[in-house]
């Protein structure tokens, strides 16, 4: 496909300006054309062949991805980034850094300019800028076009229509996959609709319900070997809604009206949709969605069927594609089948999730528009490590992909063989690794990655999934299970942590305009003191006598934390603890307790850097917003600064401080937590061996001093900078 005369020859000229003033060994254009696809419209320095041949979707490739954040992308090693997008066509293999910034008239993005070097360089603030306000001219001459880019482009052909895509979601449930796209389709086709036999229909109805509790039952028993007693919890709830009079009784009433027992347990189900709209609770609201489940199942059964796994036209290696998923529609397709799941909603809360999680299967959730881009069969690759899916990738990116998945099969080995290695770096500098959790079945990785305890266990999911607040007896005996599985390493419980979009079905929140910034976590227990002073002698019951760890999540000053010390304190008197096994802590991730952290540090064993929630609100930014959590990286100066002055005050004071949050988990943020002097992370298993190898990689000296160096620079391209620092010196990451 040729370029439109002037247009072609302006944009021809510009390319190769662009490549002689900023120095680099390749500049390319592309342009967007009808169907969100980017074009390679003008190129200097790549295969000429390859000008308007190559193609990406919008997020597809770092290219893709500039395009589809609207956000300059900076690569210092283009090949090994996670979004990597490889076109052989092009010949771009040997160059190793890339700069993309969007091409925006407007508002919209028109295309994206590229430069690329073979030299692995971190470009400057002053290139990034150099380059957007090029882009700003060549937005012009791509609206002045007479082959505009959406307006004026020929129809999108059926190849194009099936070009490979690289959808982005939110990590659910840890894990590669590989396999075919299944389109959950809840609904099934009514044969009879009415019935003139009222008996037949009541017996074809019983049938199905027996069915379905065995179906139910042997969820259960496969569940019983994962270890997971949220699991068997959500699934023991299931069989309760299950054998519900309520919902049972109204498919009755539908039958006994003249209606098929199908066509009654329809017009249930869509009673239930209307109430489930209704509610604002969304823990209700998922109760209603666990019936509505529960009424396909039933449906599956009444068709004779039991379970669509049964179709031999399903392949052996699903990826379920679904807008929601409850369990019993999961259990439906086969265990065995189901490599990973895909989903337009869903939270990490969320019922499939925490199932998944206890069966090993990775989940990606809020993946946008998916049952509209995903074909039934397509080949899919799922990454639930990085919350991205991989849509249709042709033979050379699933080549680069199936590289990538043996790589990290290739670490997960290496991070096997370093379990009884010790996190110390080449200098003799000792970092304690340890454990995310919030499940008991994730308490089995303790030995198998070398973690030395669990520094932040997460105690709300039993809430969560339980129909009324457990009670003392039955809180201690939770807490004493995860003790036990930690085998006398230390465990740190954060106390209960809901309200935002964590809800609890026998406890009402009320309505709020930002939940996550209100009634939450330490709040509620400090409005309920009895239900935190439940949850804590629990707690000090389980440890008997043992060493215990406590800590307080969301602190905003010091009254807050001094009340609820006092609701321990006044515990652990009354069961006649000794105070030198009771270690107390805060989580340190609302920014105003930081103006009061040397009253905090006096008063506390230890604190953990929650950067998850802190880095939201130091920059004033939804972290689940793609339109501005982007902005602001945690490896800004800014941030830094705020990490830094805590681990100096923690330093002086003498007192224990973590990171928790998904910092401690990558390994390059990891690093340049090291150089600000964080001596003990906490991530999830999977991290733990990559950041060992990181750690045994390094001379911490080193780091210290390069870190320092960065801070002095006051540089924005402070990930780059340092990615290219660990890169010359094989750091692994």
């Amino acid at each position: 496909m040729a370029g439109s005369g002037a247009a072609q020859v302006l944009l021809d000229k510009i390319v190769q300006c662009i490549a002689a003033e900023m120095g680099a060994e390749v500049c390319s254009c592309y342009v967007l054309r009808a169907g969100d696809v980017l074009e390679l419209f003008s190129t200097v320095g790549l295969n000429p062949a390859a000008v308007h041949r190559t193609r990406l979707r919008l997020g597809e490739g770092l290219v893709g991805m500039a395009a589809g954040q609207a956000r300059p992308v900076v690569a210092t090693d283009a090949s090994s980034h996670p979004s990597f997008a490889y076109r052989p066509e092009t010949g771009e293999d040997i160059f190793n850094s890339l700069l993309g910034v969007p091409i925006l008239r407007g508002g919209a993005v028109r295309g994206v300019l590229v430069i690329q070097n073979r030299e692995r360089r971190a470009y400057t603030e002053e290139e990034v800028e150099v380059l957007q306000t090029v882009a700003m001219v060549v937005a012009e001459v791509v609206a002045r076009s007479d082959r505009g880019p959406a307006d004026e482009a020929p129809p999108l052909t059926v190849e194009s229509a099936n070009l490979p895509m690289r959808l982005e979601g939110a990590s659910l449930s840890p894990g590669i996959a590989d396999g075919q796209a299944v389109l959950h389709r809840p609904r099934l086709t009514m044969r009879q609709m009415v019935s003139d036999e009222p008996s037949t229909e009541h017996r074809r109805l019983d049938a199905a319900i027996r069915s379905m509790h065995r179906s139910i039952d042997d969820l259960l028993a496969r569940s019983e070997g994962s270890g997971s007693t949220e699991s068997q919890d959500i699934l023991e709830a299931y069989r309760m809604f299950a054998e519900d009079r309520g919902w049972i009784s109204r498919i009755r009433e539908a039958i006994d009206s003249g209606l098929s027992a199908e066509a009654a347990v329809q017009k249930v189900q869509e009673w239930l949709e209307i109430r489930r709209a209704s509610l604002s609770d969304p823990y209700l609201a998922e109760r209603f969605q666990d019936f509505e489940d529960l009424a396909n199942h039933l449906l599956l059964h009444l068709s004779g069927r039991g379970s669509v796994a049964g179709s031999a036209t399903l392949p052996a290696n699903i990826i379920l594609v679904a807008r929601s998923l409850g369990p019993a529609e999961l259990m439906d397709y086969g265990l065995e089948r189901v490599r990973a799941i895909v989903l337009e909603t869903g939270t990490a809360n969320s019922h499939v999730a925490i199932i998944a999680r206890a069966l090993g299967i990775p989940v990606i959730g809020r993946c946008a528009r998916a049952l509209r881009l995903i074909e039934p069969l397509d080949p899919v690759i799922v990454d639930g490590d990085h919350g991205q899916v991989f849509l249709r990738p042709s033979e050379d990116a699933r080549e680069h992909i199936e590289t990538a998945m043996l790589q990290r099969a290739a670490r997960q080995r290496n991070a096997h063989d370093l379990a009884d290695q010790p996190a110390v770096t080449r200098d003799g500098v000792h970092v304690s690794l340890n454990l995310n959790a919030g499940l008991l079945a994730e308490l089995h990785h303790l030995p198998n990655v070398g973690a030395e305890g669990v520094g932040l266990y997460r105690t709300e999911i039993p809430f969560m999934v339980r129909p009324s607040f457990p009670g003392v007896a039955e809180q201690t005996e939770m807490y004493g299970r995860v003790l036990a599985h930690a085998n006398d390493l230390p465990v740190t419980f954060r106390t209960l942590d809901v309200g935002g979009d964590k809800s609890l079905p026998y406890f009402h929140f009320g309505n709020e305009t930002n939940p996550l910034l209100g009634w939450r976590a330490i709040r509620i227990g400090l409005d309920h003191p009895a239900m935190l002073r439940t949850q804590l002698r629990a707690l000090l019951r389980a440890a008997a006598g043992r060493p215990v760890r406590i800590m307080f999540p969301m602190i905003a000053d010091l009254p807050e934390f001094a009340f609820a010390r006092s609701l321990l304190d006044r515990e652990r008197d009354v069961l006649g603890v000794d105070p030198a096994t009771v270690a107390v802590g805060a989580m340190l991730e609302v920014p105003s307790i930081l103006w009061s952290l040397p009253g905090l540090l006096s008063n506390v064993d230890f604190v953990a850097v929650g950067t998850n929630d802190l880095v939201q609100y130091v920059f004033a930014a939804d972290r689940g917003n793609a339109r501005v959590a982007p902005r602001y990286d945690p490896l800004s100066p800014t941030f830094l600064e705020v990490l830094s002055g805590i681990v100096e005050q923690c330093a002086a004071a003498g007192v224990e401080v973590s990171v928790c949050g998904e910092m401690a988990g990558r390994p390059l943020d990891a690093l340049a937590l090291l150089g600000l002097g964080y001596r003990s992370l906490s991530m999830t298993a999977w991290s733990i061996g990559p950041v060992k190898a990181m750690v045994r990689s390094i001379n911490m000296s080193e780091v210290d001093a390069y870190v320092r160096q960065l801070r002095r620079g006051g540089t924005r391209g402070l990930r780059e900078s340092l990615r290219g620092y660990a890169l010359d010196r094989g750091i692994p990451l």
